[in-house]
């Protein structure tokens, strides 16, 4: 049998294991219900490479995650979380085997958050990852306004968690840019897989910053200034072999970098682009966020060659308004986007509260080419304080005409 390694760095001295341990040769080290007695006993365990079956580790992973988004669901503070041992308890629905990733965006949001919180210690992920990115291609595929609408209005959720969110909602920007730009669809499958992992060296911190008062100490922009190359290194060590996606990865900050593969000069670009745009419309208690069109233009102004080229399929395929944003309509309402328009500039929305701050019961799409529903200005997701229905929107796109 095929032993998968344990994170035996976040196993809690004491505490019961809820899985037998076995070296990667075979032999049984801890039967299930035994603790680690102590720090001397968990080096034996790292001498021996301890390890479990797969069914345990896959298992033992979910209920990890689960542990972790109930603690997000509660208000647990990151720095905590971090800090948080391996569960002690599966559940029996924990080991139910070839369970699809088909729920949607916060499912994948949940297990890629998990994943990208263990880091190096992560059990068996490259295949929960290759998982996780059919399930986006699968859902862009399906409805790409969709998919940006929901990652949108996630992205201004703060409770959620931050660094998974912007995990999929840059590779869903990376796809469509670069299928805008020609790029083939092995580098998109590259480029995506970037998107998702190229903050796997800082996750938790990334979620730290997202929430802390102050500006970053000197160790956190030292972890930000390295955490690309750290995470490559993390990603070949858990047995990533694609170059491509490494060389992505570690040169994300650095895209013209003379060191770095020239074949993915473009994708480079595509990833550093929308990382950064991404970045800029995140609320942090520091600033506030960028409305997308602001966010576009502090990145793309003056810029030329392959940046210039970059910014224009970015503006295109996204929109200066993309789906899930806030925008306030001529008429006085606010609205949320609910679709790309056939102008950058002119999507389509469905206004969710009047001009005197009172919700809208019905769930309407308007063209903003019509004059009656003219578009005035974006907004950002701290100014509007009104929670609105994806699912409802949804069913307002589909009375759409059909193009």
């Amino acid at each position: 049998m095929k032993y998968v390694p344990i994170p035996i760095a976040m196993l809690e001295v004491g505490r019961p294991l809820p899985i037998d341990i076995w070296s990667d040769t075979g032999q049984l080290l801890l039967k299930k219900g035994q603790p680690v007695v102590s720090e001397q006993h968990r080096d034996k365990l790292h001498a021996f490479n301890a390890s479990s079956t797969p069914g345990d580790a896959m298992a033992w992973q979910r209920a990890y995650e689960r542990m972790v988004h109930e603690m997000l669901r509660d208000g647990v503070d990151v720095q905590t979380i971090a800090k948080a041992p391996m569960p002690s308890r599966i559940r029996e629905v924990d080991y139910v085997v070839g369970t699809p990733l088909s729920g949607g965006w916060p499912d994948l949001q949940d297990v890629l958050r998990g994943i990208l919180y263990q880091g190096g210690l992560a059990i068996n992920p490259l295949s929960r990852l290759d998982g996780i990115a059919r399930s986006v291609l699968k859902l862009m595929a399906a409805d790409a306004d969709d998919a940006l609408f929901r990652l949108f209005q996630m992205l201004g959720d703060n409770s959620l968690g931050y660094c998974s969110t912007h995990a999929l909602l840059t590779g869903a920007i990376s796809l469509l840019t670069a299928e805008k730009l020609g790029l083939d669809a092995s580098l998109r499958r590259s480029l995506l897989d970037a998107a998702l992992t190229q903050n796997i060296g800082m996750a938790r911190d990334q979620d730290s910053l997202s929430r802390q008062n102050t500006a970053p100490s000197e160790w956190q922009r030292k972890l930000i200034a390295e955490h690309a190359s750290l995470s490559a290194d993390t990603l070949r060590n858990l047995g990533l072999e694609d170059e491509d996606t490494l060389d992505l990865v570690r040169w994300h900050h650095q895209p013209q970098s003379m060191d770095a593969l020239p074949r993915n000069r473009m994708a480079r670009r595509v990833l550093a682009t929308a990382d950064a745009f991404v970045a800029k419309m995140a609320a942090r208690k520091t600033r506030s966020p960028l409305p997308p069109i602001a966010a576009a233009k502090s990145i793309f102004a003056g810029t030329e060659g392959d940046a210039a080229n970059v910014g224009a399929a970015m503006a295109t395929t996204t929109g200066f308004y993309p789906p899930g944003t806030f925008v306030l309509l001529a008429n006085g309402d606010t609205a949320v986007v609910a679709q790309r328009g056939t102008r950058a500039n002119a999507p389509w929305v469905v206004p969710v509260m009047d001009k005197n701050s009172m919700p809208v019961v019905q769930y309407i799409c308007r063209d903003t080419n019509d004059p009656a529903w003219a578009l005035v200005t974006p907004l950002n997701f701290q100014s509007v304080k009104i929670a609105v229905s994806a699912d409802r929107v949804q069913r307002a796109r589909s009375r759409l005409p059909k193009a």
